[in-house]
């Protein structure tokens, strides 16, 4: 992977942000995480994950986690996303976007890395990501022009865009991946509620990649 950094890495704490944290790091020397709270109910569990993986794996070129506030509630309103009538087991992809979700993501984080002098941005988008802000033209359009925005030269890297999630789940079988969650309404304990389409996503990746599941699921299928 050749990488200029420090980087800052969108981290969610799920599955493939994690694994894309420690690879940037080894990568570039320096990562930094970047968690960005917009509003949905998830986060408070995503942002336990992440820490309880990150002391885990206690890596020397991980930075501390900087933390962005984009509230998105006033704009999606009612949306599953925000509301919390998330999407089932066999739900379609189309019935989970969340609109303009990378653009959400990389705004903020594009000021932040032009004032921290970072030159790198890295996401962990994968081959197959059906919407519009995630494919290489639109990641290329907005670096050009944000980066003309806040006056520095700053590149998105993609990494995994030609990965699926059984690939990283692979790459990533050394690490402690049952600390990551990739859940769209986990319990009060912060656990894979194991019924919404993240779930089933994540089931399906450890069962083709071949590597033991050690997640937790509230309800097992």
């Amino acid at each position: 992977m050749n990488v200029r950094g420090p980087v800052g890495v969108l981290c969610s704490g799920g599955l493939d942000s994690t694994v894309l944290l420690v690879e940037m790091a080894r990568a570039a020397g320096r990562a930094v995480p970047l968690f960005v709270r917009a509003g949905h109910p998830w986060e408070p569990a995503e942002r336990a994950s992440l820490a309880r993986f990150l002391a885990a794996v206690n890596a020397p070129g991980i930075a501390p986690v900087r933390e962005l506030a984009v509230p998105m509630a006033d704009v999606y309103g009612g949306h599953w996303s925000i509301a919390g009538d998330t999407p089932g087991w066999d739900a379609p992809d189309e019935t989970v976007e969340i609109r303009g979700r990378n653009l959400v993501l990389l705004t903020k984080a594009f000021v932040l890395a032009a004032i921290e002098g970072w030159p790198t941005l890295a996401l962990g988008a994968l081959a197959g990501n059906p919407f519009p802000d995630a494919t290489p033209e639109f990641f290329a359009d907005f670096a050009d022009a944000a980066s003309r925005a806040v006056g520095a030269r700053i590149e998105v890297a993609l990494p995994y865009r030609a990965l699926h999630k059984a690939d990283v789940v692979r790459r990533g079988q050394a690490l402690p991946l049952e600390l990551t969650l990739s859940c769209n309404r986990p319990d009060a304990a912060g656990r894979h509620c194991g019924d919404c389409n993240k779930c089933r996503e994540r089931v399906q990746a450890f069962a083709q990649a071949g590597v033991p599941d050690r997640t937790v699921y509230v309800r097992c299928r």
